[in-house]
């Protein structure tokens, strides 16, 4: 039996940026990369190498506007 986890799959995303609500200390966080447009991708800073949410640009820009409009708040 193979007990190696799986090699994520290339998103084709290049360029990543951490969260601005990243601390000093950069213990939690997360970083998000797009690619062209059509695909969002978030993935922890600690485990790079452990794979990627990912969602389109469209279902990515909702749950942002949400976010900020407050419909996540109690």
């Amino acid at each position: 039996m193979n007990n190696e986890a799986p090699t994520p799959p290339n998103l084709g995303i290049t360029s990543w940026r951490v969260s601005t609500r990243t601390g000093s200390s950069g213990g939690n966080c997360v970083e998000v990369g797009a690619r062209a447009g059509s695909v969002v991708a978030v993935r922890d800073t600690k485990n790079r190498s452990g794979g990627a949410l990912a969602v389109s640009a469209a279902d990515w820009a909702a749950w942002v506007s949400d976010i900020k409009d407050g419909s996540f708040d109690s």
